[in-house]
């Protein structure tokens, strides 16, 4: 890494907390820039494609959420280790993502000129934050920050030459790129029209459906205007976003609003505590569960009220039959091809939803590259045995009829080969038993369980069943629910 990634002219560090990155990292705006660079991104033909093909972003965003914040953080923290090797793990992430659009254009998440573009977006929806709030940034501020996330782009590419040199060639660049190359792209409809309107509730809110849907119903086509009247104007006009009558007004006052917050005292709003709380399980045994159940109680009140006076519809999720809970919370073959197995949320079970459960067991497990490896080579080849054994039409994916008709088929030999890479990867010390110091390393960092063997230990037998029991999708009752179940 050069100089110039590492200290800006004066001296000052381009990472870690005396980083202008920082000052903004839990700055409440975020939650409305970080949208709109969102669809930014999306926009781009080559990071539309792969969002499309290969993201969780439409069946689990609060996952991807909580994935991109950590990330983040980790990329601008102060410990060049930490930097390197999450770098070194989204460049392995990113290498596995190639294919074509419907157009039959290429796309590569790797393409420097595509990364350089995402990181375009961050930066200059952070100067637009500011700026649509009231609280715009000085120039020599913004050259400062402008030098970070070059230093961050040079941190996963060897260098940022991909980005103009300069603050001030950057803004025709960006400008050129939204002019001649964002699309009104499948991702980007898809953000807008879709993700809000059809928001799946986080696990903190999972037990209020209506509630849920009370609220989405209100400020999903809410934050769907501001953010269109946020996008440049010549997008805008390009893809044909229509703008309701008062979006801008209604847009300034949401950021205005949100950079009110920033005057709260410090400690007050903090997004890794809030991302990981919406994440929690009333059945965690994470010590604040005990407050994120009180919440839920309160909420299933506060929902039944709501039902009461406004009755919704269709959209509620009413709970478990009472012929479910009889059966030990036996999930039905249409669930279960919802929740865990679409992971992309297309409808059809393909290679990109099997590369998303390996990609997030091996970013919550953070793995090595040797490690991670195998773990993708197993689930390749659980994907080769389930494409033989359920794809009757050949047209290289597996539908939810098709699966329907041959559950059985999911627990073959390549599943088994899966749930052993798995437990060679938590059984560090190779004595062929996970420990209860082993088994929280895998259940209580990403699971958020504990062990509950009698013994205290677990052994291989006991481990394959467990999680060929979860991916053939006979229970709902077992520890990996949290992590490829919920949104």
């Amino acid at each position: 890494m050069t100089t110039e990634t590492t200290a800006t002219a004066d001296g000052a560090s381009l990472f870690g907390p005396e980083s202008q990155f920082s000052a903004f990292f839990d700055d409440p705006r975020w939650a409305l820039a970080i949208i709109r660079a969102t669809v930014l991104e999306a926009a781009h033909p080559q990071v539309g494609a792969a969002l499309v093909d290969n993201s969780v972003f439409v069946a689990h965003p609060w996952r991807r959420l909580r994935n991109t914040f950590l990330s983040m953080r980790r990329m601008f923290g102060p410990d060049p280790a930490v930097r390197e090797r999450e770098a070194a793990r989204l460049n392995r992430l990113h290498a596995r993502m190639s294919g074509s659009d419907y157009r039959g254009r290429a796309y590569d998440a790797m393409d420097r000129a595509t990364r350089a573009w995402v990181v375009a977006t961050l930066f200059e929806s952070a100067v637009t934050m500011c700026r649509l709030s009231g609280q715009p940034l000085s120039q020599d501020t913004m050259e400062q920050m402008y030098a970070e996330y070059r230093g961050y782009l040079a941190a996963l590419d060897g260098d940022a030459s991909e980005l103009p040199g300069d603050l001030n060639d950057f803004w025709p660049y960006f400008d050129r790129v939204v002019e001649n190359e964002l699309e009104n792209t499948e991702a980007a409809r898809v953000i807008l029209y879709r993700l809000f309107d059809h928001l799946p509730a986080p696990a903190l809110l999972d037990g209020a459906p209506t509630l849920w849907a009370a609220g989405r119903a209100v400020a999903g086509p809410l934050i769907g205007a501001i953010t269109v009247a946020s996008l440049p104007e010549p997008y805008r006009r390009r893809a044909g976003l229509p703008e309701m009558p008062g979006a801008p007004t209604l847009m300034q006052g949401a950021y205005l609003a949100a950079g009110l917050t920033r005057f709260l005292p410090q400690g007050w709003i903090d997004p890794e505590i809030i991302i990981e709380a919406l994440s929690l399980r009333p059945d965690s045994d994470d010590p604040r569960a005990r407050t994120v159940t009180a919440l839920r109680a309160r909420m299933k009140r506060a929902s039944a009220l709501l039902r009461l006076l406004t009755p919704l519809g269709g959209d509620t999720d009413p709970g478990p039959a009472p012929s479910a809970a009889r059966e030990g919370n036996r999930r039905s073959a249409e669930e279960f091809f919802r929740r865990v197995l679409d992971q992309t949320g297309d409808g059809h079970l393909d290679w990109p939803d099997l590369a998303a459960m390996a990609r997030e067991l091996a970013t919550r497990l953070d793995l090595d590259e040797p490690e991670e490896a195998r773990l993708y080579d197993a689930f390749a080849a659980w994907w080769r045995e389930l494409q033989a054994a359920l794809d009757a039409d050949g047209d290289g994916r597996v539908s939810a009829e098709e699966y329907a008709t041959a559950v059985p088929s999911l627990a073959g030999p390549a599943l088994i080969r899966v749930a052993e890479v798995l437990f060679d990867v938590t059984d560090k010390d190779g004595n062929g038993s996970i420990d209860a110091d082993e088994y929280r390393t895998l259940f209580r960092t990403a699971f958020h369980r504990d062990l509950t063997t009698t013994d205290g230990t677990c052994g291989r037998s006991a481990f394959v069943g467990d999680f060929l029991s979860f991916m053939a999708g006979r229970r709902t009752s077992t520890p990996y629910d949290p992590l490829l179940a919920d949104a």
